[in-house]
């Protein structure tokens, strides 16, 4: 153990203090000790290193986690846990794979396919082999650990596997442990639509907003109090809380390690654009993919930056600065899909966040999916498969933008759900 967290371990044995006290009827917090004297923020996965590993001693774990599953010192949990010697049994891998931001520090590799080398875990992929564990997974298992960053953002599909890991979870009786990791977006902000339930899937499984504003934690009790798992399941479930995160942190502002959620978010600005600008997947507008700025950029063959620059501006749209740019997506190391409009000249625009307070992604976003409907109503397509009803949480943006009406009147339709949403999820705040 490093030395500094060795000094706050030995100071902790004369801080009686503990927090996280709340209640819960399916769920339990764990008590902490108090880590006010200390500047940082502390994870789930700093504070079980001071709580000694002790949940986890003498039993056989299953382990979700991916490459984000670091401490304050950039030590990935599952050397914290070879050198514990905690039995872990099984890996399962979210989307991604297991350290699927390619970081060869800690990239692995071993010549016998799926079995993860420091603990001999087989690797169970829990987003396109499996949706659910296989049963010979979680025999003998005595404890189900998930420590991951989430985005923050509906899109993402963490949560979404996590939901279906507890459904299993309940099945078997098998306990679930939660390292809560900070909502790296703040967690003061919500903004877009609350999911309808004809329009569920696997990027929207819950009926949230899609910048929900949550820890991880504090989104997977909901879910377990709530019963928002198939069949209502729920599962005996602990979080371990952070220590001196408040929900006004910017994940920068936290001190801790920034590690790409995933490929294609290399930075804090890009996860920020993202929980606006992927619902442009859902339309034949390129994104920035295949280029060093996904989600900064939008473009297409067919397309005038300029117009769309010109037509953008007259809407004084706060925290940004748009420019015309020219760019052609090339297949780049690590993907894995082809970029729209591969090898193409696109024409478009470039994103400039200048005020990332100000910034407004739903807003933006849903402003130039409007706007380049109006002005190339024969080039612009929606994806196959109605798939931005999906990301949207509904068909009003589809139905709105059909109907021509002005982009700025669109935020306001989603008000009433933040609005609700806000209230409601207060008693979930562990923060």
């Amino acid at each position: 153990m490093h030395d500094r967290l060795v000094k706050v371990a030995v100071f902790l044995l004369f801080v009686p203090i503990y927090l996280f006290a709340q209640e819960f009827r399916y769920s339990q917090i764990k008590k902490i000790p108090d880590f006010s004297f200390a500047p940082h923020v502390f994870t789930g996965l700093d504070i079980l290193e001071q709580l000694d590993i002790a949940p986890l001693k003498g039993k056989k774990i299953a382990v979700l986690c991916n490459q984000t599953a670091v401490n304050r010192e950039g030590e990935h949990l599952l050397e914290i846990l070879a050198s514990n010697r905690i039995e872990v049994k099984t890996l399962f891998a979210p989307e991604f794979g297991l350290f699927g931001s390619g970081n060869k520090r800690l990239k692995l590799f071993t010549k016998e396919k799926n079995i993860e080398p420091i603990t001999g875990a087989r690797i169970i992929d829990l987003f396109g082999e499996h949706i659910y564990p296989p049963d010979e997974s979680i025999i003998g298992i005595d404890l189900i650990l998930v420590d991951i960053q989430d985005t923050g953002v509906r899109y993402s599909t963490f949560i979404t596997t996590i939901t279906k890991l507890m459904e299993t979870a309940s099945k078997n009786n098998i306990p679930v442990l939660i390292l809560d990791r900070p909502n790296p977006l703040r967690g003061d902000v919500i903004d877009g639509p609350v999911v309808r339930p004809a329009y569920q899937s696997f990027e929207g499984y819950h009926l949230v907003p899609i910048r929900h504003g949550y820890t991880i934690g504090e989104f997977i009790l909901m879910v377990n109090e709530m019963g928002w798992a198939k069949d209502l399941a729920r599962v005996d479930l602990t979080v371990i809380p952070m220590a001196n995160w408040e929900r006004d942190h910017w994940f920068n502002e936290t001190g801790l390690p920034w590690v790409q959620p995933t490929p294609d978010i290399s930075d804090l600005e890009t996860l920020l654009a993202f929980s606006g600008m992927a619902l442009l997947k859902g339309t034949n507008l390129n994104t920035g993919h295949g280029t060093d700025k996904p989600y900064l950029r939008v473009g297409a063959p067919w397309l005038s930056g300029h117009h769309l620059m010109e037509k953008l501006n007259a809407l004084s749209l706060s925290g940004v600065r748009f420019s015309v740019i020219k760019y052609k997506p090339m297949h780049r190391q690590g993907m894995k899909f082809i970029p729209l409009y591969l090898d193409e000249i696109c024409n478009g625009i470039e994103i400039e966040i200048t005020d990332r307070n100000e910034f407004d992604p739903l807003a933006i976003s849903t402003a130039i999916i409007i706007t380049t409907k109006y002005l190339y109503p024969r080039e612009f397509q929606w994806a196959s498969d109605n798939y931005i009803d999906k990301l949207f949480g509904s068909n009003i943006l589809r139905t709105f933008t059909a109907q021509g009406k002005p982009a700025d009147y669109l935020p306001p339709l989603w008000f009433h759900d933040i609005l609700r949403f806000s209230e409601f999820r207060q008693r979930f705040h562990l923060y």
